[in-house]
């Protein structure tokens, strides 16, 4: 079955940087694909110390993951804290791109870690995709459901995406120039009311259920995923519930079992070319403020 995430092959069913630099927008993430196993969560799930790790749709054997909940009801001083931080984290979102961008070239080519960056450090799930080429071939996508820090989270998942990707091998420095990231921050956990309780195009999906076996199993795919395989809401739950290993048939009781909680996503995107436009002007106004100096008399 071919790997998909971002307009690749579709899947067949079996049973303080400008935000012009970089394409911003919201509902929309990256899904990429992969086999059951038993290492880390890549496809899949792993709770060690509690924290989840994703790729893409990942997988998981069970465990309990932390969820920022959204709050109902009249506007509270909580929720009007979550709103300033949703405008603070859109508004950011094309410097954590460029953030990535910096993280993995410095990480390639032997150099110190860039210094800490200038966006918001509020906790959030997220995801960094890294496509490849004209076509936007997935090169590696790893995330993680667990509320992290954006400072450290998007500087490991930089690096973890792009090198320890089971299903690639690690990006090079000679395939650096034709990349394209992906930051996806995930938002609005809720659990549904049913199966159907979500909105194609709209919502990511997680779903929680147990094998014909008797194992519990979680699955999970992002915003983007159905639309792009052309999917409707039953054909998701099917190919999510194969995906997370259920061998059985499935039936409407099946789909009525499982537990389901949606979410959505802020996402944006920076090509490397614009990546080094950036630092192209960053390095231009550093020579032009240190010319002005040079000229003060003390």
């Amino acid at each position: 079955m071919s790997s998909s995430c971002c307009g690749t092959k579709k899947q067949k069913l079996n049973g303080t940087y400008p935000a012009s630099n970089g394409y911003c927008s919201a509902g929309r993430t990256a899904n990429g694909e992969g086999d059951s196993g038993n290492q880390g969560f890549y496809c899949r799930g792993n709770d060690q110390q509690q924290q989840q790790q994703v790729t893409c749709n990942g997988h998981s054997d069970g465990g309990s993951s932390s969820y920022l909940m959204n709050g109902r009801g009249g506007q509270t001083d909580h929720q009007h804290h979550q709103q300033q931080q949703q405008r603070s984290v859109i508004g950011s979102m094309s410097d954590m791109c460029f953030y990535c961008f910096e993280v993995l070239y410095r990480e390639l080519h032997n150099m110190e870690e860039p210094r800490s960056p200038n966006f918001t450090n509020d906790p959030y799930p997220l995801f960094v995709t890294w496509k490849i080429g004209k076509d936007k071939r997935l090169r590696g996508c790893i995330g993680t459901f667990s509320a992290m820090r954006l400072h450290s989270g998007l500087r490991e998942y930089a690096i973890t995406s792009a090198l320890r990707d089971s299903r690639f091998s690690p990006i090079t420095r000679d395939e650096i120039q034709r990349l394209t990231v992906s930051v996806s921050i995930l938002q609005g956990f809720e659990d549904a009311r049913g199966y159907l309780d979500w909105t194609l195009g709209v919502h990511g999906i997680r779903i929680e259920f147990y094998t014909e076996r008797g194992s519990k199993r979680t699955a999970t795919y992002l915003p983007q995923v159905a639309t792009e395989q052309g999917w409707d809401q039953t054909q998701t739950i099917d190919s999510l519930l194969r995906k997370g290993g259920y061998r059985g048939p499935i039936t409407p009781d099946t789909r009525r079992s499982i537990k389901l909680t949606r979410y959505t996503s802020q996402e944006c995107h920076m090509t490397y070319g614009e990546y080094r436009d950036m630092v192209d002007k960053q390095s231009s106004y550093h020579n032009q403020l240190a010319g002005s100096f040079s000229h003060i008399q003390v």
